[in-house]
Formats: C-alpha cells, structure tokens, sequence
C-alpha cells in the first residue's frame, strides 16, 4: 500500500467501478484490506451471498439499507455499521427512493479487487448465471434464490 490520502472525490489510481448499476470508488487497497465507497441507486440491490474468507463491513453515510442477515430481516440507517463476518449469508437491499451512500471495507482483501474488475461494466441486462459463475471464481459465492 502506498501511502497518502485518496481525495474524497476520487478513487486510487482514478478508478471507479460500474458494479450492475452501482457505483464502486476503491479507497484503499492492501493484502490485509479493500476499502470503497459505494454508491446504489433506488431499487438496486446486492442478493443474498457468502464471502468464505472474508469479513466485510458496511459504514452507512447516507440512505437506509434494508439488510437480509443469516436469514434475519433488519435495517441500517446513517451512522451505522453493518458487520459481516464471514460465512455469514447477508444480502443488502435499497428499497428506498433515495441513494445510499456508504464506505465498505473487507479484510482482508483476497480476490474482491480482481472480482469488481471482472464484474465491472458487464450492465444491468448481465446475464446472473454468469455474474454468480465470475463471483465464485473470486470467493464470493451467490445463494440459490428462495422458493415461493
């Protein structure tokens, strides 16, 4: 990791992700950790998943996330912090008319860096199949839908 300050307006070496309509500004980037400031729309959302080597961690600036939570229903408003240990199933959701705006950080860092190149520009018509097949390769693993 090089040291210094990321701007609040931009991400390490310029980039910024296009995740299925959301956007992904990496902050910080080390073997330990990945820091990025996440930006998600009205309506979008993240399906339930695995990360099986990694703990994640939400800090929620503005919006409310509606959370899914090894299968327990909560929220989370500005101010607060998700935890996400890992192994632990947990979707998040914005069923909101509002934007989220919130700093997200794993550790340690593994493949997620990789997974948003991967994952980044494919669109909102992405084929999920194929976004579950790519996540998987890089340690994230989707669950299989709930039956109605």
């Amino acid at each position: 990791m090089i040291p210094g300050v990321t701007r609040s307006n931009t991400g390490i070496e310029d980039i910024s992700w296009n995740i299925l309509g959301q956007t992904y500004v990496p902050k910080q980037k080390s073997r330990s950790s990945m820091a990025w400031h996440a930006t998600l729309p009205e309506g979008t959302f993240v399906p339930p998943h695995i990360h099986p080597t990694q703990d994640e961690f939400i800090y929620v600036l503005e919006g409310r996330f509606d959370l899914l939570l090894n299968g327990v229903e909560t929220y989370a408003e500005p101010g607060d912090l998700i935890r996400l240990p890992m192994g632990i199933p947990h979707g998040i959701f914005n069923k909101t008319d509002q934007t989220i705006k919130c700093l997200f950080w794993v550790a340690p860092t593994r493949r997620l860096y990789d997974l948003f190149w991967a994952l980044h520009n494919l669109g909102a018509d992405a084929n999920p199949a194929d976004v579950v097949a790519i996540s998987a390769k890089h340690e994230v693993d989707f669950l299989p839908p709930e039956e109605a």
